[in-house]
């Protein structure tokens, strides 16, 4: 038996290749209203560097998503629901042995210039992001890859050192958008998708414009979008509110039920994998000491920290990645209560009477970061935890701060599936490709995760992982107190249909899935 693509994100199904050209036949949700062409879309982001790059191995910030979503593809299109929907790969299969997947491409797809999309050009894509001493965060996800070939035009195959049934998941990454074979400039933006790139200047704007000849009928709907970097959470609100934007992502959630009364004005709370973390680099003290950050994680108020900073638009997180949206999310898994008794316990336990730590924070990781570090340090002061909060420049947090210094303010979007996020945030693999904010390197850990890229049994792969999400939260350097909707917002006129819940706007395919209303 071979593994096809009737396989959404919460199952895999066993069957006959016949099976494969099932999948773009699923039934959608009905759309709010019937999509219409037309109209210049202004969003404003709040994430974003002055470093952006158009290179998908560059991938940092959520502008860069966004503009990535707008200009490229990848193999399979991660849906609304959670199900993997074909996009360049028409079907795949897996063998057996779930070692050797087959993706059969798309024919007649075009290039932003004219050249056809073909099967030498995924080898290409892909492969930028095997090579030695690359930071891509799609390195330690594809390190087990062994093989990426073009067995026909249209036609790829990727082998796998050990089976991974999950494997297909992965194709959703952003990062592994396609773009053309032996492509080194790719400040001219060139890919398949539904929008061409006019002008981008990094950290201050973007403009596309509708591709005339996309191979998706139904998507990309505006005539063009532009994107303008907005930092500050209020100057976004009022800039949607006065109308000079269509939307904006990352509302100020302490604001966000005050904005739901203003008719203009649609709010979009998405349950989904979003999650605040203050991760404690557990290479650097003095986190070495699990005692020290067990303390740390009894010390935070978690339930006053979803009211107060995420304003109910929240649930409590258990320091792991893993959230209710994900198929083996760990429902028994309970989060540590605030208990500053406990922290001090665990204090005395490693040899403070009272321990002194500082907290660099910033609005970059989400907003409301800087008063999450500010209620953090009131809530651990009764344990006797003095915490320093660090303001720190805006621009250039991701790559001055964060993975850097030894305690931060940090969120993650999730990944597409618990391996590819347990590989990316946590797997000692993660730290060489610059993405594990702990640096965790637990030799079980990674053997759990490889066991579980190859364990055909459902039961027994979610134990794995519950495992997994356990060693993590009682072991690991991850306080992650908050698990966010997205929350984001439009004005009336903008339409759409069921949303995404893998990233902020829409998955970040806002600009092909959305449309104005008039």
């Amino acid at each position: 038996m071979a593994f096809s693509n009737g396989i959404g994100r919460r199952e895999f199904l066993i069957g006959s290749a016949a099976a494969a050209g099932l999948v773009g036949l699923m039934p959608r949700r009905l759309l709010a209203a019937t999509p219409k062409k037309g109209g210049t879309l202004k969003v404003g982001v709040g994430d974003f560097a002055a470093t952006d790059s158009l290179d998908p191995a560059m991938y940092e910030t959520y502008f860069q998503l966004f503009l990535f979503r707008q200009l490229r593809n990848n193999l399979i299109e991660f849906g609304p629901g959670g199900v993997l929907v074909p996009e360049l790969a028409e079907s795949w299969e897996g063998s057996a042995d779930a070692k050797t997947w087959t993706f059969k491409l798309r024919q007649g797809v075009m290039f932003h210039n004219g050249k056809e999309f073909d099967a030498e050009d995924a080898v290409y894509s892909i492969n930028r992001h095997r090579v030695e001493g690359t930071t891509s965060s799609a390195a330690p996800i594809l390190k087990p890859v062994t093989d990426v070939k073009a067995t026909g035009k249209y036609e790829l195959t990727i082998v796998l050192k050990d089976g991974n049934v999950g494997f297909p998941d992965i194709m959703t990454l952003e990062t592994l958008g396609m773009v053309q074979k032996d492509e080194k400039d790719f400040a001219k933006g060139i890919g398949t998708g539904g929008y061409i790139l006019e002008s981008f200047e990094p950290g201050v704007k973007s403009v596309v414009k509708r591709n005339p000849n996309y191979w998706k009928a139904d998507r990309a709907h505006f005539d063009s979008v532009e994107m303008i970097c907005i930092k500050d959470a209020a100057a976004r609100t009022a800039a949607l509110v006065s109308g000079s934007i269509d939307a904006c992502n990352f509302v100020d959630l302490k604001t966000a039920n005050l904005l739901k009364r203003n008719e203009k004005v649609k709010l979009i709370s998405v349950a989904g994998k979003s999650h605040y973390t203050f991760p404690m680099l557990m290479d650097a003290d003095p986190f070495t000491n699990i005692d020290v950050r067990t303390a740390m994680k009894y010390a935070v108020n978690r339930e006053e920290m979803v009211k107060v900073i995420a304003g109910g638009f929240a649930s409590v997180g258990n320091d792991q990645p893993i959230t209710p949206s994900y198929q083996f999310y760990n429902p028994d898994l309970k989060p540590k209560a605030y208990d500053p008794d406990k922290a001090k316990f665990h204090l005395k336990k490693a040899g403070h009477d009272k321990l002194s730590v500082e907290l660099f924070v910033s609005e970059t990781p989400f907003a409301g970061a800087t008063d999450a570090a500010v209620l953090y340090r009131e809530q651990a002061a009764k344990a006797g935890i003095d915490i320093k909060v660090t303001k720190t420049p805006e621009d250039g947090y991701w790559n001055d701060i964060w993975f850097k210094k030894p305690f931060c303010a940090a969120r993650w979007s999730g990944r597409a599936n618990e391996d590819a996020m347990i590989s990316l945030a946590y797997s000692t693999d993660g730290i060489a490709a610059g993405w594990n904010e702990t640096h965790m390197s637990d030799p079980k850990l990674d053997q759990m995760l490889i066991a579980a890229r190859t364990e055909f049994d459902v039961a027994k792969r979610r134990q794995l992982y519950y495992d997994m999400q356990t060693l993590i939260s009682e072991t690991g350097g991850c306080v992650s107190p908050v698990v966010a909707n997205f929350v984001d917002a439009t004005s009336s006129k903008v339409e759409h249909g069921e949303l995404a819940s893998d990233f902020s706007m829409d998955g970040g395919r806002f600009a092909e899935r959305w449309w104005f209303a008039s």
